[in-house]
């Protein structure tokens, strides 16, 4: 029996069947000789009112309706009788418009007849009424079943039966997984088995609605087919429990379309959340599996990894491998348990699916279930291949694959890929130019900062920098340690206003010029005031170029502190910056009192320097302004904390700058640079200095070779002897003949020997290259090339020429 069959054997009886409509018996005259309770009803007359009358006296006319009438009759009643649609006359006088069957008894003329009479409105209502059924049962695209309390099948409609695609007798009587291979609920909250769902509606009574079912129906074995569902009990008159109907709707298209939608939301989310080409290969993966693709594999072009510009390599770039997620968990090609323990090279043959995906730069999907004497290698038999193209530039590759528990891809899917694959690439381009600018950004700031600290004896030192872009790991902060003549060292913090790649190139300029400034053996408020007129002069041309960054310049704060380590004697000077600190060996803390001076490039203000004398052990701490304070918090609280933190005797230096940090920016700087200097100071012994002050007549000169050889006895540098009598006999006698006054010869044995000789003039000699006739000249000449380093160091009583020499 088909669901049409079935439908058709059902009795629907409608309001012109004999027992309810409203019926009159006619003779071979139309005369009424038999008269019904629902007759006498409809048309207000008494059996003795009409028997005996012609049926025509209670009609008056033909219905408007008349065609449309007769049509729906002809399929309710059938062929044998006639139908009618006529005006009919109450008793009261109204009319009534109604549909009239007049049947033969014998079906031959003369015969007596029987006629039916109802209203139109109820024949209209149970005409819908069936052709509802009807469609139901033959036309509706929801499929229809109906199961017993057994969850057996008794019933289905046509759209149900082209499902299963057998006859119905073929699979009545059937359970539900019985049906459908692999069936699924996928709602949450409800079972995962169909028929635990159907066995609680039989059991509670409560309906479900909206249910999503998926399997593969006998008509489609080869696809995963989505269903919404709907269970509700099926109860007779007497309210006993019959079974439960399903209603099922085919959503599989829409559910598709939704998932893709949803895929794609989840893609924009969690692809491209960090600037590292390798996680964001490892996101799109994280993104498909297992709800688009059972494998992926994503290899880069070589070179994009270090942030190079992908070269035009042909139909066929070298690759590497960097992603490779099968199932999960998964492993990455730069995992531990790769086999080659990083991003190894890739190569495909020429005809396969990425290849062709390269050449073509295109998507491109090989199905090879259909070629089961070629199956894909790793058990995968659909494949997807997408080049990864952001900029009309291709950066690599994703290959997408599915087993063959999986549909194949089709060409839906391959414009998802192209979406994905293009949002994937477009990520790995932006970390691949930030990589590149990365890279740039931390050599210039190798380049920049202090590669390495200058060996030297006046103090111990530790330092640290944080910038506030920690991403290019570069600012407008810096540090220096500047080795100077006669074992002093410089010590310099600064400060350019705003962060990253402009202030870092100010930074350098300024850094830069401190140093030669430095080397001059200026005093640290002179070294400022240099360094404003520069500053100033730099500011005023970037304003006449108008060009970017016109205002880099602008608020330059710098702190510069010589510390020497014969006298201990620290002296600092300071441009618009903090103060340094300083803790005693006995753990007392203090901020210098260094006169404030103006930010440099402000000008027409002078710079003051402060003297002050430190006991051997002292710790020196110069910060930038960073460090100690933030918008959530004042210098004066930051400065509390950092002398909480430098209290600490016992720690070393570096513990001590990395609890600094901890303490003072321990999420790192949120608006500003930050950087801390420490430095311990020592003290040259006795025994490592040594000075004589002469009279400034020729026999001093005499006087300063014995008195220098002697002493380079006794430190048994003998082996220096002749470049040290050399040294001390030209510089000594320029002093006698250029200078007045005493002339002050010292020695001091560090890391080099240093020969100072002081006097009290103030002009220079200039290192020149004699003319064959000159008499004189050549002496500081030969000193120049027998020593390390020389020059003049300028005093508030006159100046003082230095050499080094390199010790044997």
């Amino acid at each position: 029996m088909n669901a049409w069959s079935e439908a058709e054997s059902i009795d629907f009886r409608g309001p012109l069947d004999v027992t309810s409509a409203a019926t009159a018996l006619l003779d071979s005259d139309n005369m009424v000789i038999g008269w019904s309770e629902a007759a006498e009803e409809l048309f207000g007359y008494e059996p003795h009112e009409i028997l005996g009358r012609r049926v025509d006296t209670l009609m008056v006319g033909r219905s408007t309706h008349e065609h449309a009438l007769i049509e729906l009759l002809d399929r309710s009643v059938g062929p044998t009788c006639r139908n009618e649609a006529r005006i009919a006359r109450h008793r009261d006088g109204h009319q009534i418009e109604v549909a009239t069957t007049i049947c033969s008894f014998s079906g031959q003329d003369g015969s007596p007849q029987i006629m039916a009479a109802v209203p139109l409105e109820p024949l209209r209502s149970w005409e819908a009424h069936q052709a509802m059924l009807r469609g139901l049962a033959t036309q509706s695209p929801i499929g229809l079943g109906i199961y017993d309390t057994e969850l057996r099948l008794t019933w289905a409609n046509a759209k149900y039966e082209s499902e299963i695609d057998r006859k119905f007798s073929e699979y009545a009587g059937k359970r539900v997984d019985e049906l459908y291979n692999g069936g699924e609920v996928l709602t949450e909250g409800y079972p995962r088995a169909l028929e635990d769902v159907m066995r609680g509606v039989i059991e509670t009574g409560e309906p479900v609605f909206g249910l999503l079912y998926q399997a593969r129906p006998p008509a489609d074995p080869e696809h995963e087919h989505v269903w919404s569902c709907a269970y509700y009990q099926l109860r007779d008159p007497d309210g006993h429990v019959l079974g439960v109907c399903e209603d099922a709707l085919d959503i599989t298209e829409r559910y598709r379309a939704q998932q893709r939608l949803a895929l794609t939301v989840r893609a924009g989310v969690r692809i491209g959340t960090t600037l590292d080409m390798i996680t964001t290969a490892r996101e799109i993966a994280e993104v498909v599996i297992p709800a688009f693709a059972d494998s992926v594999t994503v290899d880069l072009v070589e070179g994009v990894l270090e942030g190079e510009e992908p070269r035009p390599q042909g139909e066929s770039p070298s690759l590497v491998r960097v992603v490779e997620r099968v199932g999960s968990p998964y492993s990455d090609a730069d995992g531990e348990d790769a086999p080659t323990g990083g991003p190894f090279r890739v190569a495909y043959e020429p005809g396969s699916p990425q290849q062709a995906a390269l050449s073509s730069r295109k998507a491109v999907i090989i199905d090879r279930r259909s070629e089961s004497a070629h199956p894909e290698r790793n058990g995968m038999h659909s494949t997807l291949a997408v080049p990864l193209r952001a900029r009309g530039t291709t950066m690599g590759l994703v290959t997408f694959q599915r087993d063959e528990s999986s549909a194949p891809f089709d060409h839906d899917e391959m414009s998802l890929s192209n979406e994905l694959a293009t949002r994937t690439a477009l990520s790995i381009d932006n970390a691949r130019r930030y990589t590149r600018e990365r890279a740039s950004a931390l050599t210039l700031q190798r380049n920049l900062l202090p590669r390495g600290l200058p060996e030297q004896s006046a103090v111990e030192v530790a330092h640290r920098y944080l910038p506030a872009d920690i991403g290019l790991g570069v600012g407008g902060d810096w540090f220096d340690v500047i080795a100077l003549s006669g074992t002093r060292v410089g010590l310099v913090v600064g400060d350019v206003v705003g962060h990253g790649m402009n202030a870092a190139a100010t930074m350098g300029r300024l850094r830069t010029t401190v140093r030669a400034l430095a080397r001059l053996d200026l005093s640290p408020d002179e070294l400022l005031s240099r360094m404003d007129d520069l500053v100033l002069q730099g500011v005023e041309e970037q304003e006449a170029g108008a060009g970017p960054g016109a205002d880099e310049g602008l608020g330059v704060a710098c702190l510069y502190a010589v510390y020497d380590p014969v006298s201990r004697v620290c002296t600092a000077a300071r441009a618009g910056h903090p103060p340094a600190a300083v803790v005693d060996p006995d753990g007392t803390f203090d901020l210098l009192e260094i006169p404030p001076g103006p930010p440099l490039g402000v000008g027409g203000l002078p710079f003051e320097s402060m003297e002050i004398s430190l006991p051997e052990g002292s710790l020196l701490a110069l910060f930038t302004g960073g460090l100690v304070q933030d918008r959530d918090r004042d210098m004066d609280t930051g400065v509390a904390k950092l002398k909480d933190v430098l209290s600490d005797r016992a720690s070393t230096l570096e513990e001590l700058c990395d609890r600094a940090l901890a303490e003072l920016q321990p999420n790192g700087p949120a608006t500003d640079d930050a950087a801390l200097l420490l430095a311990r100071t020592h003290e040259l012994g006795a025994d490592q200095v040594i000075g004589w002050e002469l009279e400034a007549e020729p026999s001093a000169v005499s006087r300063a070779r014995t008195l220098a050889l002697d002493q380079l006895a006794e430190w048994g540098l003998d082996e220096l002897a002749f470049t040290t009598e050399l040294v001390v006999s030209e510089l000594v006698t320029n002093a006698v003949r250029h200078a007045s006054g005493p002339v002050y010869l010292r020695l001091i044995r560090d890391r080099s020997l240093h020969c100072e000789v002081s006097d009290k003039g103030h002009t220079s000699p200039n290192l020149r290259h004699s003319a064959t006739d000159d008499e004189g000249g050549r002496g500081l000449f030969i000193v120049a090339q027998i020593v390390q380093r020389w020059g003049t160091r300028y005093t508030a009583s006159g100046k003082t020429i230095w050499t080094e020499q390199a010790l044997p």
